[in-house]
């Protein structure tokens, strides 16, 4: 693991998760950690040479205390682990790099190819949260109740943040929803990644829930819907059927924004689709960002 200097005194957490060939960089949804994509990694080891941040807030990024969560942060965070890629990895150059993002992982590498159009050759996002303007409630951060994030927002105030032991952590996550979809493999990872270890033997969530509240809250302020025209990139938009609504329902509209965009729905698949069949999505991701 490395650390890589953001913004707001944020320290990126960046994992090499291996593999031969181009890199792609993997970014991750709220609430995680670039781990979880270590399945996804696995299956694509023989084409791409795979990292994955700890974006603020999350895994072992290291966060001062008192940031906003505005989204353009988590694209500051991307930018600046390009940067360090491309300063630090000898088969990193100058030339546009792939990526695939997953929900607010997904809106991030939106937000970063808006503000600096060319940092990416090709997308794939999983249902990036990229809210269109005609969905949001007046109040847009969703504190009156009406908002798309806000029961997400309420929900992770009351996550449990400790648990007696890593086993314990993954034994109750895998028992009930909405992480009991998730592969093996992948919820594995995310304990491993998103929690930290005690001296006691317990563990505690590394995202701090009152954090997470504040990220959902933020979620639908990010303004990339309205950029969307400016992404010249082609970008992969996928999605699942199984969670709607919510990020799924729009992700037709959201590609369709896009003036390269292209939407790939998977039916078996809700919002964790990328931690739920890592050999499909990796599949996906190898048929639209591979040579």
């Amino acid at each position: 693991m490395q650390l890589v200097r953001s913004t707001d005194g944020v320290d990126v957490a960046l994992h090499d998760l291996g593999g031969d060939g181009p890199p792609l960089l993997l970014t991750h949804a709220t609430g995680l950690c670039g781990r979880v994509w270590r399945p996804v990694a696995q299956r694509l080891a023989d084409e791409f040479h795979c990292w994955a941040p700890d974006l603020r807030g999350h895994g072992e990024a290291v966060t001062p205390a008192g940031l906003d969560f505005h989204w353009r942060g988590f694209a500051d965070d991307v930018l600046s682990v390009v940067g360090h890629l491309r300063s630090h990895v000898a088969e990193v150059d100058d030339r546009p790099l792939l990526a695939a993002g997953h929900s607010k992982g997904g809106a991030s590498l939106l937000l970063v190819e808006q503000r600096r159009p060319g940092t990416f050759d090709r997308l794939y996002c999983f249902e990036p949260v990229v809210f269109p303007g005609d969905v949001l409630a007046p109040d847009e951060t969703g504190s009156s109740g009406a908002g798309p994030s806000n029961h997400l927002a309420e929900g992770a105030l009351r996550r449990r943040a400790s648990f007696a032991s890593a086993d314990a952590a993954y034994a109750n996550y895998a028992s009930k929803p909405p992480l009991d979809v998730l592969h093996w493999d992948a919820l594995r990872a995310y304990v491993e990644g998103g929690f930290r270890e005690e001296a006691d033997g317990s563990v505690t969530l590394r995202c701090r829930p009152a954090d997470e509240s504040q990220m959902f809250r933020m979620g639908p302020q990010n303004d990339a819907w309205a950029h969307l025209g400016d992404v010249a990139v082609p970008v992969t938009v996928a999605a699942g059927t199984l969670d709607a609504p919510g990020p799924a329902a729009f992700a037709a509209r959201v590609a369709e924004a896009l003036p390269r965009g292209e939407l790939v729905v998977f039916d078996h698949l809700g919002h964790f689709g990328p931690l739920e069949d890592p050999d499909a999505i990796a599949e996906s991701i190898l048929a639209a960002l591979g040579s």
